[in-house]
């Protein structure tokens, strides 16, 4: 499926391959992201969501094929600069200090991204204007309350929200999540949903989830991933009533219900 890429398209992928030997994890996918809009990829296990998330955040290359980021061919690029251009992937950051109180971890981020000295801790503390949007972040995230507690002892949704955080801190202009509700109970997957979208408009963001609850919520559009290709691209509303997507993946869930 091939759609044609608009001014509004921050981020375009054309026919992207990823073969693993005899393995087409990727299959000629075509991929469009609108400026400001929160795009959810969607799909079966095995279709290939994570792997084609590694090549957008450059972790993994692709075999053959094409990925602009705000009209820049960024296909070969590696992953710190998509990060300087502003396509950062959650997990792309360092991984959280468990050690370290969420107020540091967050300050290390800013510091990542300012590029000022990484000569560590004191000299760190004494930059008061990282500190300063460092504290503004974890309110941003919801976590203006536990600044000196440390990451290992946040709960699991308080770390993942940590995560969206340092993500956060690097100021992105596509943010890519991979699955940002997984092992989460209703509670925290809740506040999740509620931060994701308070950050509409302010950063576009490319969702990758199998909580279909919190995609209809959330998402603008909805592109569905089946065998490494994408098989459509619409609103959620389209995305439910599509014959082909229902009978790949969410057609599955409406045969065991009338089972």
């Amino acid at each position: 499926m091939q759609t044609t890429p608009t001014p509004d398209d921050l981020l375009v992928v054309r026919q992207l391959v990823k073969r693993y030997g005899g393995l087409l994890a990727t299959d000629h996918a075509d991929l469009s992201v609108r400026s400001g809009e929160i795009h959810a990829l969607i799909g079966p296990n095995g279709a290939g969501k994570t792997t084609l998330i590694h090549q957008l955040s450059g972790t993994v290359a692709p075999t053959s094929g094409h990925i602009a980021f705000a009209g820049q061919d960024i296909t070969h690029q590696p992953m710190h600069q998509r990060v300087h251009h502003g396509l950062v992937r959650s997990y792309q950051i360092t991984s959280v200090f468990l050690r370290l109180p969420v107020l540091d971890n967050l300050a290390l981020a800013v510091q990542a991204r300012s590029g000022s000295s990484l000569r560590f801790w004191q000299p760190a503390r004494a930059e008061r204007a990282r500190y300063a949007e460092a504290a503004a972040v974890a309110e941003r995230v919801g976590l203006g309350a536990v600044l000196q507690r440390t990451a290992g002892a946040l709960s699991h949704g308080e770390q993942r929200q940590l995560e969206v955080g340092l993500a956060l801190a690097l100021r992105p202009r596509l943010l890519l999540l991979d699955e940002p509700m997984a092992g989460m109970g209703p509670d925290e997957s809740h506040r999740m949903v509620e931060l994701l979208a308070s950050l509409r408009g302010e950063t576009t963001l490319l969702l990758v989830e199998h909580d279909m609850d919190a995609v209809f919520r959330l998402a603008d559009r909805i592109s569905a991933l089946v065998s490494g290709r994408v098989i459509a691209t619409g609103t959620p509303d389209a995305i439910r009533q599509d014959a082909a997507v229902r009978k790949a993946y969410l057609g599955d869930e409406h045969e065991e219900a009338a089972a």
